[in-house]
């Protein structure tokens, strides 16, 4: 009798699936109804000098750390008497595939052909597909990375679509798809019948790969500066890029170093929504990503996520799709680096988070991407203005996701905007005790939750009765 490849008997399998595709069995971790040894699942990948060893047998890290010299003069112009940090970006378009998720792939491509798995596949629609396929072309792996691209017009977002190029330009197999449920169903199929290796952006093996970018940036700072940065500016999407880097900085000695994540401002459009799905100009490193895996990681496409963000962010803003694409013109302009929107977003809040800061201190923007035809802001603009989307200058205030993208007219109009990490938290426990259900928590999941939540356990107790009074209302 054949495979039952239906839907719902898929997604019956796919704790099994996922079991061999990843060759982790998660179960040996659990330590509670909730709780799992988070730093035993992390060992997993191996020490951060063997890492490092890994990644640069296919040409990985060891990307340069610029100062932004003609960025820092303009924060000082802008900031009051005093102020105006130091801006430094890390150039993650260095490496192979242009992006820091070269980190992610070399080290699960590293394990699936050490394993002997015959091949790997993602389910991405970013950076992280290209990764993978240039790590699987220098391994002489075979590689499928599944995409979301199209909506139910059969229109693709240019930026998805040039991905997809990159990817076929490894050599990979690339299964495209329609906005839907189908994607982890296709996924699972594909894992299933090819004997694949999940190289999912949620292993250890992809968020310990991105602890070489904090611990190179803590580095090369100390190399050049003496000390390690004061803040450190990284993009928030699925949160392996604030975990991994947070991290790294921590292993390297940087334990001040302020960690900040920043987020798109895409509220009120939903990711899985045809109508909203080409509404949107980015398609990472923002709140339709950044929010959900914060407020509960374990709903990626292994049983326990390795991306944990609310154990390391100090801090969380917003900008708008306007200003990132305003700030990627204007690196482009003032230091002739033609850079990508992802990385750019978190420039957009460093210019503006440098001018709170004294002269002598310093910010990192941890990473940039490569651009490219599909990536470039001009075609992102044009393809919100086909969709509906009016692109005005003005004030980023009147941006409207959805609706409108508002560029500023000069640099001054830069601002964040706060996410409280109270609010995160609260909705995070909110998850947690709805996963637990009627079962009692055991004192190691209040442990573990303590430490998700970078809290003290008799915090998360009183937040839990709080959560739970407002439930039962």
């Amino acid at each position: 009798m054949g495979r039952d490849l239906s839907y719902a008997g898929v997604m019956g399998r796919r704790n099994d699936i996922m079991l061999k595709a990843v060759g982790i069995d998660y179960r040996n971790y659990s330590t509670g109804v909730l709780a799992f040894d988070y730093e035993a699942l992390m060992r997993e990948a191996g020490d951060i000098a063997e890492i490092r060893r890994i990644q640069r047998e296919t040409h990985v890290g060891d990307t340069p750390l610029w100062e932004l010299g003609n960025i820092t003069r303009l924060v000082r112009a802008l900031a009051p008497p005093g102020k105006g940090a130091r801006v430094f970006l890390k150039d993650e378009a260095a490496n192979p595939s242009g992006s820091f998720k070269a980190r992610r792939a070399a080290l699960s491509v590293y394990h699936a052909a050490r394993k002997g798995y015959p091949g790997v596949s993602a389910a991405t629609s970013g950076n992280y597909g290209a990764a993978v396929a240039s790590q699987a072309a220098m391994r002489s792996v075979g590689c499928i990375i599944i995409q979301e691209v199209f909506d139910s017009r059969g229109i693709g977002q240019p930026e998805i679509v040039e991905k997809g190029r990159a990817c076929e330009a490894y050599g990979a197999e690339v299964v495209q798809l329609t906005v839907g449920p189908e994607l982890f169903y296709v996924f699972l199929v594909t894992l299933e019948e090819t004997g694949y290796f999940n190289a999912s952006l949620y292993t250890p093996y992809s968020v310990a790969g991105i602890e070489t970018l904090g611990y190179e940036l803590a580095e090369q700072m100390v190399a050049r500066e003496g000390r390690p940065p004061d803040v450190v500016v990284v993009t928030h999407a699925g949160g392996g890029n604030v975990t991994g880097t947070a991290r790294g900085l921590r292993k390297a000695g940087a334990t001040a170093a302020q960690v900040v994540g920043v987020s798109v401002d895409l509220t009120g459009l939903h990711m899985a929504s045809d109508r909203d799905f080409n509404r949107k100009s980015f398609t990472t490193g923002h709140t339709g990503f950044g929010i959900p895996f914060a407020t509960w990681p374990d709903r990626a496409d292994v049983p326990r996520n390795a991306a944990r963000p609310l154990r390391y962010l100090d801090r969380l803003v917003l900008v708008t799709q306007g200003e990132v694409f305003y700030v990627t013109e204007l690196l482009a302009q003032l230091e002739g680096m033609e850079r990508g929107p992802a990385g750019n977003t978190s420039l957009a809040a460093a210019i503006v988070l440098a001018q709170e800061l004294d002269r002598d201190q310093i910010v990192v923007v941890q990473e940039t991407e490569y651009t490219g035809a599909g990536k470039h802001p001009w075609a992102q603009l044009t393809f919100s203005r086909r969709n509906g989307i009016a692109v005005e200058r003005g004030d980023p205030a009147d941006n409207a996701p959805g609706r409108r993208i508002v560029l500023p007219r000069e640099p001054g109009q830069l601002r964040v905007k706060e996410f409280p990490l109270d609010n995160v938290r609260r909705s995070y426990l909110r998850n947690a005790l709805n996963q637990a259900g009627d079962r009692r928590l055991l004192p190691e999941d209040y442990r573990f939750l303590a430490d998700d939540t970078r809290q003290d356990e008799d915090r998360v107790r009183s937040l839990l009765k709080e959560v739970a009074a407002s439930e039962a209302n």
